[in-house]
């Protein structure tokens, strides 16, 4: 039978980007032949996701995609974000498996060396790790945070940044290893995936790509009957779903 994973994008993405993306970032050959992959992205929410403003938006409308995937019938839902937005809250009201890349990468990262340095393209998008690396407590790992601040561009994400974005990411990647003692490279966001093959041929150390290995642990799950413990993440006394749908289903772009 069948298996059904979304891949929800945390913020508004334009129909063109997002067809264009979903086309390369899960490579059809990494995904087996048992499951079935859509993409989807939030009604509204945040935009360049650049404070903590933006960041609450982003959970408020990650969670309300997340509760519309899981009435939609899917099996495991990933959300396309390092910064694991509204997981522990559709982990705390859902029965399925509920994937974030960041906690997924970061744990993978500690599996394949000591340390490991995040690498991104906006000096503002640190929040997002630090908050992730507070709440997993993975600071010990953690050689360092490197940016290019070259800044994100929402409506076209890396495409035709090549020339520009890659070299610069790859000056920061050898500066974590050979100055802060990285063994591994993670990629700061699930919209640098353009950038991984380019920086694995080049980098001697492994370099992870946050939205794969969230896919592929999200198919590990749904193989091995794994799901969240709700020891950690309880079941609402007096879930609301429909304040959501109601307050949130009405605005954006669709």
């Amino acid at each position: 039978m069948t298996k059904r994973i979304r891949v929800i994008y945390p913020v508004w993405v334009p129909e063109e980007t997002l067809a264009e993306d979903i086309a390369i970032q899960i490579p059809k050959e990494l995904i087996r032949p048992e499951y079935e992959v859509d993409f989807a992205c939030t009604r509204s929410g945040a935009t360049m996701v650049d404070s903590h403003y933006e960041v609450l938006l982003m959970d408020m409308f990650v969670l309300e995609a997340g509760l519309r995937a899981a009435a939609d019938g899917v099996d495991a839902i990933c959300i396309n974000t390092v910064s694991d937005s509204g997981v522990a809250a559709l982990r705390s009201r859902l029965s399925i498996p509920v994937i974030g890349p960041g906690l997924t990468s970061f744990h993978t990262a500690c599996m394949l060396g000591r340390k490991f340095s995040i690498i991104t393209v906006w000096d503002r998008w640190k929040i997002l790790y630090e908050k992730g690396l507070n709440e997993y407590r993975l600071w010990d790992h953690v050689a360092s945070i490197r940016s290019t601040d070259t800044g994100p561009d929402p409506q076209k994400l890396l495409a035709g940044k090549e020339d520009d974005v890659f070299p610069k990411l790859e000056k920061e990647a050898r500066l974590a290893i050979e100055e802060d003692g990285a063994d591994v490279i993670v990629l700061g966001s699930t919209t640098m995936h353009r950038s991984h093959r380019y920086l694995q041929e080049r980098l001697p150390v492994p370099v992870i790509n946050p939205g794969l290995i969230a896919h592929k642990l999200c198919e590990m799950f749904l193989e091995l009957g794994l799901c969240h413990s709700k020891n950690a993440y309880a079941e609402p006394l007096q879930p609301n779903d429909e304040l959501l749908f109601t307050t949130l289903g009405n605005v954006g772009k669709d």
